[in-house]
Order: structure tokens, then sequence, then C-alpha cells
């Protein structure tokens, strides 16, 4: 699998490290306890269409969130996190 990096291009797998789910949101300070049990130990394992967190670690070290399908890997968006969280 090649990742599309908006600053270095098409690069293999192995320069990244998958960081998890990017749809995942942490819980208000002062959240009932099952909010943060869920939030720090349960995630789902989608078929298909998802949001990940990967960061280019062996490239130009940037956090980027990647919308790819689970099952055929076929990647269709890749944006860089701005420091505020969102998406370029």
């Amino acid at each position: 699998m090649r990742i599309p990096c908006p600053l270095c291009g098409a690069r293999p797998l192995e320069e990244f490290v998958y960081r998890g789910d990017a749809t995942v949101t942490r819980p208000e300070e002062g959240a009932p306890m099952e909010e943060w049990v869920s939030y720090v130990y349960l995630r789902n394992n989608p078929k298909g269409a998802h949001r990940e967190h990967w960061r280019h670690v062996a490239g130009c070290g940037s956090w980027l969130i990647v919308d790819r399908n689970t099952l055929t890997h076929e990647i269709t968006r890749v944006a860089e996190v701005r420091p505020s969280g969102d998406a370029r």
C-alpha cells in the first residue's frame, strides 16, 4: 500500500505509523466514567470506508487523516492535520 502524503507525494506504507480511528472524540471533562472507558478501550473494527490517523514518521513527520477502505485498502482522501485538530 502507498499513502499519498500531501507534502512528500506517494510513499510506501513502511514510512508511516497508524495511530487509530480518526472519528473517535474525547469526552468532555467531567463526563461519566462509562464514556471515558469507551473512549480509551473500545474500538470498532469497521469493514469498508473508514477515517484514520497516520503519521509520516520516516518522512516529513506530518499527522494525516486518511480515508481508506479497510477491505480494498483504496485511499480516497488524505489531508494534513492542522494544529487546531482540523484537516485542511
